[in-house]
């Protein structure tokens, strides 16, 4: 019996180190969580943007973000190292795919010119975009940090866009045109880092089209892979395919005017839509392939628009009423209905074949007080008419002519 509990014994701890060992190597390991690209380069002057794809997200929820100049053994800031934090309007993270997160990364020149400074002080030319994963079972939270190398700005930046502003000729920020007229023409004005293909299409939103969303007015590198084919499309104007060189600002020619659409009456909408493209300094890779960032922007492309009218009908005067004699005693007060698509008003008083009065009037003036001295001409009916100008001084549409009478 001895003997027995004797050998029984000697098995026990072999028993227990082989389950110890099976346990140690079928046991779920914890997967940290993974960011692509782990390191870029940033301006030291202007805005950055980069697209992250952070990977492998278990049961975690992503939580704020911070620039920081040095980071502890758990990639979390070192106290008195930040920088800065991500705002909440250049928010544009989102879920993509099983468990991972996109994330646009958009650095503020305040936080740029702050890690200069530091650099500029002895320490590291490197700093830090750090995001913090809170666990949503209990678990401790994770800090994933992305590191950014200070750069010129130029070729080896990724490719991103800065600043975007669309414009007609002449800085009119909604013309109108009568049915069948000619826009002037328009441009964009792109500012921009790193260098490469600027890709893309002019779009057209017409009247009783559904409106574009904040989402659709994202280049399409600022969204996760599997949102860019949902982006709604409009009637296509033109495409373009340029090479960007890295000079940080570029003068995008839109289509010809006479190609855009106006033959319905209403509110047109000019939409500038980026595609996508190949770079190597900010492309990410999602663990099942790798996502084309270039051009990728922190913000909403802007909107051109334009109005077309029906053509025009005579414009209408109002007062004084046709016919009408008028006390020398009152003030005299030239009104007419105001017309769309007017940029000035010309008011003509005429005497037989006498011109008393010319005034050119500004768009949002329909009415306009005579001077006392015109009541002086009391011998004939007076003939008045009004004209509404273009903007380059011709003629929109003109009134009737009216005529009344002063009488003393």
């Amino acid at each position: 019996m001895h003997q027995r509990l004797r050998k029984f014994q000697k098995i026990i701890p072999f028993f227990t180190l082989f389950t110890t060992t099976t346990n140690f190597f079928f046991a779920p390991i914890a997967q940290a969580i993974n960011v692509s690209p782990r390191g870029v380069n940033v301006s030291t002057s202007t805005a950055t943007t980069v697209f992250l794809t952070f990977l492998g997200l278990n049961n975690q929820a992503p939580a704020e973000a911070f620039w920081c100049g040095a980071i502890n053994p758990n990639q979390s800031c070192v106290p008195g190292t930040i920088f800065g934090r991500l705002p909440l309007r250049s928010n544009l993270s989102r879920p993509s795919g099983n468990n991972n997160f996109t994330d646009i990364m958009t650095i503020p020149p305040s936080v740029a010119r702050r890690a200069y400074q530091d650099a500029a002080r002895g320490n590291s030319s490197e700093f830090f975009y750090v995001r913090r994963f809170v666990s949503t079972t209990g678990g401790a939270d994770e800090f994933v940090a992305v590191t950014c190398r200070l750069a010129g700005g130029g070729a080896r930046v990724p490719l991103a866009l800065t600043n975007v502003e669309l414009r007609f000729a002449g800085d009119k920020p909604t013309p109108a045109v009568v049915t069948g007229e000619t826009l002037p023409q328009f441009n964009a004005t792109i500012s921009y880092n790193g260098t490469g293909r600027l890709k893309g299409r002019w779009e057209v939103v017409l009247p009783g089209d559904p409106p574009p969303s904040q989402r659709d007015l994202l280049t399409e590198a600022s969204l996760p892979v599997e949102e860019r084919p949902r982006q709604r499309r409009y009637s296509q104007l033109q495409r373009f395919d340029v090479f960007l060189p890295p000079v940080g600002k570029t003068i995008l020619p839109g289509p010809d005017p006479r190609n855009l659409p106006k033959g319905s009456s209403g509110l047109h909408m000019i939409l500038l839509r980026v595609e996508a493209t190949d770079d190597r300094e900010g492309n990410s890779d999602t663990g099942v392939g790798i996502v084309n960032s270039g051009a990728v922007a922190g913000f909403t492309l802007p909107v051109l628009r334009y109005f077309v009218t029906p053509s025009p009908t005579k414009l209408q005067l109002l007062q004084p009423v046709p016919g009408n004699i008028l006390s020398v005693k009152e003030v005299l007060r030239f009104v007419w209905q105001e017309f769309a698509g007017a940029t000035a008003y010309k008011l003509e008083v005429q005497q037989g074949e006498k011109s008393l009065l010319s005034a050119i009037l500004p768009p949002d003036k329909t009415s306009y007080t005579a001077p006392p001295w015109l009541k002086e001409n009391l011998q004939q009916p007076l003939r008045w008419q009004v004209t509404a100008l273009k903007a380059d001084g011709s003629v929109l549409v003109e009134s009737t002519v009216s005529e009344f009478q002063i009488q003393p």
